[in-house]
This record gives C-alpha cells, structure tokens and sequence, in this order.
C-alpha cells in the first residue's frame, strides 16, 4: 500500500547513540565503542523494536525503513541520497 497525498514522514535522528550505548555497556565496554561495537546500529535496531511494538499496541499499520545517507542541515533542510539499511512493516493480524 502506498501513502497516499498529503501523508508524511516522520525523521528521528538520533543523536547521542554513543551515550546510550556507553551507559549500557559501562565503563569496560566504553573501549569497545566504534571498534567492535556499532552504537547506532545498537540505538536504531533498539528503537525500530520498540517503535514496531508500539504501533502494533496503537493499532497502527506502518513502513519503518532504516536508511543512511541523509543528513538534516539546519532546521530547514535534508541533504539526500540514501541508502536502505533495514525495512520493516508493520501489520496488524487480524483477531
């Protein structure tokens, strides 16, 4: 199904997945970060999870598509292309 006219999209950039991991991991993993450890895929596959069992609660069907690539300059404006990492949809199972 594709969105219709007038549906939008929603960006979440995140932008402390280092942080996040860091206090996840302590103080013995923090040496790890960007060597073995990827925090954003870390933080981004964390948040994909939750946001799907979130909708699936809300009775909301939705496309979660993870990309790299673009990059939000300012507030005004998104520089492109992208690159699709990870797509995931979202569907209600009928009762």
């Amino acid at each position: 199904m594709r969105p219709s006219e007038g549906d939008g999209v929603l960006i979440i950039e995140v932008t402390n997945a280092r942080e996040v991991v860091r206090q996840r991991i302590g103080r013995l993993g923090e040496r790890l970060i960007g060597r073995v450890v990827d925090p954003e895929a870390q933080v981004e596959k964390a948040l994909i999870q939750e946001l799907e069992t979130a909708f699936k609660e809300f009775g909301i069907e939705a496309r979660i598509v993870s990309v790299q690539g673009p990059q939000l300059v300012g507030r005004q404006q998104l520089e492109l292309p992208i690159q699709v990492r990870e797509e995931r949809d979202v569907r209600l199972i009928d009762a």
